[in-house]
């Protein structure tokens, strides 16, 4: 058996004296959908937070691609960042609303050093064509988007990075039911294509058991179930 994309061991997040992980364990294998689900302030998305090292796990182990990301230093972690991704709630709030779309899926190119100026047009129009929206859209800005269209520049945007682990954190609870299911079977269909695995934070039993390969249930900080 390979060893899994991602591997996190007895997890603990703090601020300030409240504990809200408490030692929360899990792995997940490329190509598959593990979701964490539970009531508001259960501690998934603080969970998420520290899997993609935006918020230090003050205990715990979290294993990427077997590469302990929590003995590295920033300056160690960047060339890793690209490979994991997230996706966040609210669609508009990801997108500079200065910047038009083609900009934005632009943007994580350039800040890699992987932007070139002859095919990144192109890249570009491919990322927008492969989550569902026309090229021509990359001339808009967020506001010009529905919240549904807006999500997926933002998956285009994560997509461009090249990643292997999207971390989504609620990426369709804003979004209209009509709306949410094509944004679902979007994500079905990258993940065939690519063999991404999905952390998946939802608290939506109902989205959770058409995307889930798997499930964890979390209640105040800890794992009840999965």
């Amino acid at each position: 058996m390979s060893d899994p994309l991602l591997d996190v061991r007895d997890l603990v997040v703090r601020y300030g004296r409240v504990t809200a992980v408490d030692g929360v364990s899990f792995s997940l294998a490329a190509g598959e959908t593990l979701a964490l689900n539970g009531p508001s302030g259960c501690g998934k998305s603080s969970t998420a937070l520290a899997v993609l090292l935006l918020r230090r796990p003050a205990e715990g182990s979290v294993r990427f691609e077997g590469r302990e990301l929590t003995a590295l230093s920033e300056s160690e972690l960047r060339p890793l960042r690209p490979r994991m991704q997230p996706v966040f709630q609210d669609p508009y709030g990801s997108l500079s609303p200065r910047h038009r779309i083609r900009d934005a899926i632009a943007e994580p190119l350039k800040v890699q050093g992987r932007w070139d100026p002859d095919q990144g047009p192109a890249r570009v129009a491919e990322l927008l064509d492969r989550v569902g929206l026309d090229p021509a859209y990359g001339d808009r800005r967020p506001h010009e988007l529905s919240g549904g269209q807006c999500q997926r520049a933002g998956i285009a945007r994560a997509l461009a990075s090249d990643p292997r682990l999207l971390v989504l954190d609620e990426p369709v609870s804003s979004l209209d039911p009509s709306v949410r299911a094509g944004v679902l079977n979007l994500l079905a269909d990258l993940q065939d294509d690519l063999g991404l695995g999905y952390l998946f934070i939802c608290h939506d039993r109902a989205v959770v058991r058409h995307v889930a390969d798997r499930v964890i249930e979390m209640r105040e900080g800890r794992v009840t179930s999965g």
